[in-house]
């Protein structure tokens, strides 16, 4: 092991003189003493305790101000971008309030814990975001009743509240442009100051822990500090000097580092008398380079040895060095058990070295126990120590390995093993020392390390570090496998992250299926008294005339009165056969049992029988039916379906088409498609209300305005009956202009196809 060497030339109070005195005086003087910065310590902590914590108390309130103040900025800034891209009219035309409020969002608006609610003129939450945030029913059940956000709009700012369910939040109300809508963002204050939080925990981790190094830092300062030393110190100096004259005293403090010595002591090194304690580090600077004072006494305190005898070598106030024997005895104090050496010093003879005998024993015995190969030869190249493990390497019998034997010799009888790789060691390279690794034939590695002795020999020693190459080979290979699990890791993070937003397309999809699926369910409410409606008026008069003819009201069965009511029954029964007849068909489509009975048919023909069914309702309001396109057009379909779908169609054009209007029907070929137009010049449909047309069960008029019978079912079954066949169908209109209804069917019918599909699209 090298020893500590401390710089050379370095000496205790090697300015010692007059002129230092006087410094050390006025140092003295003004500056405070030992004990009295002991007693200082402990207010010093407390004062600098209560400085920061006020400190920290202020910024963390700033910091809390400065959170709220942006959450409030954000928040009325996302309200402001919604409000203004929130298109009144475009909410009046739309009962899907949910997409025109996703569609106005912008793209981090429900982040932070805010949530987004559209509310009508009555206060009524039409839509939400996110949507499964639990804020439902009116706007003031969640806000609750006299907050002065719903009145003042945006001129209320935004403001922080208590809503009903308890939670503090931050609050701002826009008015929609347009309409009486109005737009509330909602944040609560905990999600707000959500970053505030997790930053002043880190501060008070930081303030504790800094805190605590300062307890640490003041608490060593007040144990290495010498207290009340000064007095026994002057007693024992004038005692010991007194007793011992030309003998120095040492009383050395092992756990502080503190020594004490007496006046001779400071005349054995020419140096004048001080009666302050000497620390160490001042001692050592004295020290001889080769001599380490503080290494011996460390050994004898960890192997319990109380007796010290030791020479060393200290540099005298002329420059000159002076061998010192030190002797005493190791001691521990009764309060605190801090271990003491109390010893005197005298010159002793500079060859003088007590122990080395034992010293050379001790240190054979710790090279042969050394798990290296070791040897060491002087500047003559002769052989003074190995261990046996040298020997086993190098195969030497002991009559070789005798101290005094020639580096020649050795190498000589020496059985070298067989290197095969050889590998230095990055580091400093002179012509002094050297390391290299080596790998032997065997498989076994080793590190040797060679260097040049203060005396020119030479020493060297070779390490076996077999496991710690296969130690390095297996932490590379763990390594690679590590790198490799961090690129599958991240492959799964792409992943997830594209699965994470399939989810959140997933559930806009989602709310998009819900509000068409609550639009269906009014839809067929709306059926419902529809229905109700038009089987209950013929049923009335069925029973009604059945009734009149049943009583004989107007005298006998013969009278003419009871041809008139016997037609009137046979219509009113006709027209309740065609409603009934149409649910049926609906509901057949909707459960996904309507089959095709696919055949070669020629539309052209059917369209003529078509025309001839509904030609006498045309002929008695004076509308003209033509047909144009060929004679023949043979297509492959399901004859019965294709006929009820123009009959459809053609009963709808003549209803609707004024008196002394015109229907026409066109047949042409395009891209290898079929395609029926049905014009007629009736009173036309708004652009607003066609996409409701072809929906099952709903109707452009309402129950109690409407001006033509039926259900409403006619136009929901010629699409379903186009789609099932592949085909599709366009309806384009324009408000007293007349609508043209295009039918596509391929000439060709596909394979079948499930009509629920279809029904989902066309909803």
């Amino acid at each position: 092991m090298a020893r500590a060497r401390p710089a050379r030339g370095a000496g205790i109070y090697s300015i010692a003189g007059p002129r230092w005195q006087d410094v050390r005086a006025l140092v003295d003087q003004y500056l405070p003493t030992s004990e009295r910065l002991r007693q200082l310590v402990p207010v010093l902590v407390v004062g600098f305790t209560l400085i920061a914590s006020l400190g920290f108390y202020f910024q963390i309130s700033s910091d809390k101000d400065a959170a709220l103040t942006a959450a409030r900025r954000q928040l009325a800034l996302n309200a402001d971008v919604a409000s203004l891209k929130l298109s009144g009219e475009a909410l009046a035309s739309s009962a899907d309030w949910q997409s025109q409020l996703a569609n106005s969002l912008p793209f981090i608006a429900t982040g932070d814990g805010r949530v987004v609610l559209l509310s009508d003129a009555e206060g009524g939450i039409q839509a939400r975001a996110p949507i499964g945030s639990d804020y439902q029913g009116n706007l003031l059940t969640v806000l609750g009743p006299g907050q002065p956000l719903t009145i003042m709009g945006a001129d209320a700012g935004v403001m922080r509240v208590r809503l009903n369910d308890g939670t503090d939040a931050l609050v701002t109300v826009r008015n929609v442009r347009g309409t009486d809508a109005q737009l509330t963002l909602i944040q609560p204050v905990g999600s707000a100051l959500a970053g505030w939080r997790s930053k002043t925990l880190l501060e008070v981790t930081l303030l504790i822990c800094g805190g605590l190094v300062i307890v640490l830092f003041a608490g060593a300062f007040w144990y290495l500090t010498p207290y009340g030393v000064k007095n026994d110190k002057d007693a024992l100096t004038r005692e010991l000097s007194e007793a011992l004259p030309g003998c120095g005293v040492w009383r050395w403090n092992l756990a502080r580092g503190h020594v004490q010595w007496s006046t001779p002591m400071f005349a054995l090194l020419g140096l004048a008398p001080s009666s302050e304690v000497v620390p160490y580090g001042t001692i050592a600077k004295r020290l001889h380079r080769d001599d380490d004072l503080r290494t011996e006494l460390d050994r004898h305190l960890s192997e319990g040895i109380n007796t010290f005898d030791q020479c060393f070598r200290m540099r005298h106030a002329d420059g000159r060095w002076v061998t010192i024997r030190l002797r005493g005895h190791i001691t521990r104090a009764y309060g605190n058990s801090e271990p003491y050496l109390t010893g005197m010093a005298v010159l002793a003879d500079s060859n003088a070295v007590p122990g080395a005998a034992d010293a050379n024993a001790r240190l054979r015995d710790a090279v042969e126990t050394i798990s290296e190969a070791f040897v060491l030869w002087d500047s003559q190249n002769k052989l003074v120590m190995c261990n046996s493990k040298y020997q086993q390497f190098h195969g030497l019998a002991d009559d070789i390995v005798q101290p005094g034997s020639s580096y020649d010799e050795v190498i000589a009888s020496a059985s070298e093993p067989i290197v095969s790789k050889r590998f230095a060691v990055a580091g400093k390279a002179d012509n002094d020392s050297r390391t290299y690794e080596a790998q032997l034939e065997d498989g076994r590695w080793l590190r040797i390390n060679e260097r040049r002795t203060r005396d020119g020999g030479y020493v060297s020693v070779g390490t076996d570090i077999t496991d710690l190459k296969q130690s390095q080979t297996k932490n590379a290979e763990n390594e690679q496998q590590l790198r490799a699990s961090v690129a599958e890791l991240r492959l799964s993070r792409r992943e997830l992250e594209h699965q994470k937003q399939q989810l959140v397309d997933l559930a806009e999809k989602y709310a998009l299926e819900k509000n068409r699926a609550e639009a269906a369910n009014r839809a067929k409410s709306e059926f419902l008294a529809n229905i109700s409606h038009e089987l209950r008026t013929p049923l009335n008069a069925i029973i009604g005339f059945s009734e009149v003819m049943q009583q004989s009201l107007f005298g006998p069965i013969g009278h003419e009165k009871y041809q008139e009511y016997a037609r009137d029954i046979y219509s009113s029964g006709a027209y309740l056969l065609e409603v009934i007849n149409d649910i049926l068909d609906m509901s057949k489509i909707e459960a996904g049992r309507m089959t095709l009975d696919l055949g070669t048919v020629d539309v052209a023909e059917i369209i003529e029988e078509s025309m001839k069914v509904v030609s006498q309702a045309a002929a008695e309001r004076k509308i003209e039916l033509e047909r144009h396109g060929p004679e023949h057009f043979p297509i492959e379909a399901d004859r019965r379906y294709l006929k009820q779908i123009f009959l459809n169609l053609l009963s709808n054009a003549v209803k609707f088409s004024q008196d002394g209007g015109r229907v026409d029907v066109h047949l042409t070929r395009s891209n290898g498609n079929l395609k029926i137009a049905i014009k007629d010049t009736g009173i036309g449909i708004a652009e607003v209300h066609l996409p409701k047309l072809g929906r099952p069960f709903e109707q452009v008029e309402n129950q109690f305005s409407k001006s033509h019978q039926g259900s409403g079912l006619g136009l929901a079954i010629s699409r379903a009956l186009v789609e099932l066949h592949g085909g599709e169908l366009e309806i384009k209109s324009r408000e007293g202009h007349g609508t043209t209804v295009t039918c596509t069917l391929p000439i060709r019918a596909p394979r079948p196809v499930d009509i629920e599909e279809p029904l989902a699209k066309s909803a």
